[in-house]
């Protein structure tokens, strides 16, 4: 996938480099659940509802990007995205939030209380969680992706610096930015620590049932300190602090891009830009 989307508020733009070196650029309605269920919008609401339209436009861009970056021979159907969406989206549930407890159930007999069993849970998936993101980054096809991550990240910074979308602008800019969904991730990994502690530690069944039911309320208050450390984190205010450990973690899902992918990135964020006039820097 050699391309980048912004997201605005009404709009989005995916931009994809072209086998034969051509950036190709695409504008699309930015799908909104809010739009259509309006109480969507409500606090801790809104976190299940912004990860519903991650998944809706997510499956949308890559297969546009997959597309636009193949020969017309290897195209990808739209089912066959979705279904890869679906597995992968599947595959993390199993792996971050089910295979931690079947783990832990192995200490049971131990006689720990459901106190430290919750701890040392939450610290597998934790694990899991770093591990994965450092075994996939090794992959050459996901070092590009996380190439492009960067360059969307450095277009940003950019623009939020009044400064001319241009190379000799990005080059200088971090590939880190308070406001990526990455910090989202690791506070949903340090929420359901806190959160299934207070179902202390029955039988394995259940647990699993609660883990799953309780996820949209783990994403929901994730969400909203996302939301509010990034703000503090501007700011100067104390929840900041939360920031420093996701900036950590973006090292490992970003990396240094190359001008052909920073050129893709500003073309993106150009192209968004003419279709949402009331876009400001921060």
């Amino acid at each position: 996938m050699e391309g980048v989307m912004m997201r605005g508020r009404k709009q989005l733009a995916i931009a994809v480099r072209q086998p034969d070196g051509q950036i190709v650029v695409e504008v699309r309605p930015n799908w909104r659940l809010a739009d259509y269920i309006p109480w969507m919008r409500a606090p801790f609401l809104r976190g299940t509802a912004a990860f519903i339209e991650a998944l809706v436009v997510g499956i949308d861009a890559i297969l546009y990007s997959a597309n636009a970056s193949q020969p017309d021979d290897a195209q990808m159907g739209k089912l066959e995205a979705t279904l890869a969406t679906v597995l992968g989206l599947g595959l993390g549930v199993v792996l971050f939030m089910l295979l931690p407890t079947f783990v832990v159930q192995w200490l049971t007999p131990l006689g720990w209380s459901s106190f430290w069993l919750n701890l040392v849970e939450g610290l597998l998936r934790l694990t899991i969680f770093l591990s994965y993101i450092l075994v996939i980054g090794l992959m050459p096809d996901m070092r590009r992706f996380f190439q492009y991550h960067g360059a969307e990240h450095k277009a940003i910074h950019t623009f939020e610096a009044g400064e001319p979308l241009e190379l000799a602008y990005l080059r200088g800019k971090r590939v880190e930015h308070p406001r990526c969904g990455t910090a989202f991730l690791l506070l949903v990994m340090l929420v359901s620590i806190v959160t299934f502690s207070f179902f202390g530690w029955p039988t394995l069944a259940i647990r699993v049932v609660t883990r799953l039911a309780l996820l949209p309320v783990v994403a929901g208050v994730a969400y909203e300190l996302s939301r509010a450390a990034s703000r503090s984190s501007a700011g100067g205010g104390f929840l900041g602090w939360i920031m420093v450990p996701a900036l950590l973690l973006q090292r490992a899902t970003t990396r240094e891009p190359d001008d052909d992918q920073m050129e893709v990135a500003i073309a993106a964020l150009r192209q968004l830009l003419a279709v949402e006039t009331d876009l400001a820097p921060c």
